[in-house]
């Protein structure tokens, strides 16, 4: 199993005619997603890779069966973007998109949860199920198919971990970017509760960074409500307060957010924080 994505993934690509979103688009094909659609306002008629392009994702979900969407489109076009898709019947989109103001994010996910649509991101690399599918920009080949699943708000950073936990033999079951913006959909507790019910997934790494209080929280719930092993990695414990680093979201402010914090919150429920990536391997192996 897997959790959110599989074979019976049917992608729709918004914004596929662009130069980001067609070439994704070839990238996602060769690992084996089902991309049934793709949506340009004006490019319906023409195809890319094959896929055929439609005006709205409404046609899209109508004619080719789309149920999960990807958003390829800037920043000033991507919160109608995300409510068309909800609006259409979409259950999982995914947002690669950055720069979408933090109150504008705030009504998009109200709007998403009324439709009862699973939001990804903003900020976000994408989300893989090795072996099944991949929707975004994730580099398919570090993964592998196995028991871990892999959780987090830094996309090079989950990079550099999978490659450890490809190598090590364990392999992952789904991995996910969850996107580092202040505002976003899914966040570290959503995405447990799916780990906690998907039988292939036997342990858990949540990839962390300063900013926000969404590890302390994950911190509290594992220890009350998840009964699967977790070890998490949480990147910034040398950043000055008061600065941004990197995402929008990575800010140490009032004395709050810092890294040494989440940590012992971490450690304080028993989940073991690697001081490197290449530490995980290790400590899942305890841990299992």
């Amino acid at each position: 199993m897997s959790i959110l994505v599989d074979k019976s993934t049917k992608l729709v690509v918004q914004g596929i005619t662009g130069r980001d979103g067609s070439f994704h688009t070839k990238k996602m094909l060769e690992y084996g997603t089902n991309i049934v659609a793709g949506v340009t306002p004006g490019k319906k008629g023409q195809q890319i890779e094959g896929v055929p392009v439609f005006n709205t994702v409404k046609e899209a979900v109508e004619v080719a069966n789309a149920n999960t969407s990807i958003l390829f489109v800037p920043a000033k076009f991507a919160v109608d973007a995300i409510n068309e898709a909800a609006d259409a019947g979409i259950k999982l989109i995914v947002t690669v998109s950055e720069g979408i103001p933090a109150l504008d994010m705030v009504r998009v996910i109200s709007f998403v949860n009324e439709k009862g649509a699973d939001l990804i991101g903003p900020n976000s690399p994408g989300i893989i199920s090795p072996g099944e599918t991949k929707v975004g920009i994730l580099p398919g080949q570090i993964f592998k198919k196995g028991s871990v699943g892999v959780v987090s708000r830094s996309g090079t950073l989950t990079y550099e971990i999978v490659s450890h936990i490809t190598n090590s033999e364990l392999g992952e079951s789904t991995c996910l970017g969850i996107g580092g913006d202040p505002i976003i959909g899914l966040k570290f507790i959503d995405c447990l509760k799916l780990f906690e019910k998907d039988e292939q997934t036997k342990a858990v790494v949540l990839v962390g960074e300063i900013g926000g209080s969404d590890e302390e929280e994950a911190a509290i719930y594992i220890e009350k409500s998840f009964s699967k092993p977790v070890v998490a990695f949480i990147a910034g414990l040398t950043a000055p307060p008061g600065k941004r680093m990197g995402h929008a979201g990575a800010i140490v402010s009032g004395g709050t957010g810092t890294a040494a914090e989440k940590i012992k919150a971490f450690e304080s429920v028993d989940v073991p924080v690697a001081r490197e990536p290449a530490e995980i391997i290790n400590l899942l192996k305890k841990k299992m």
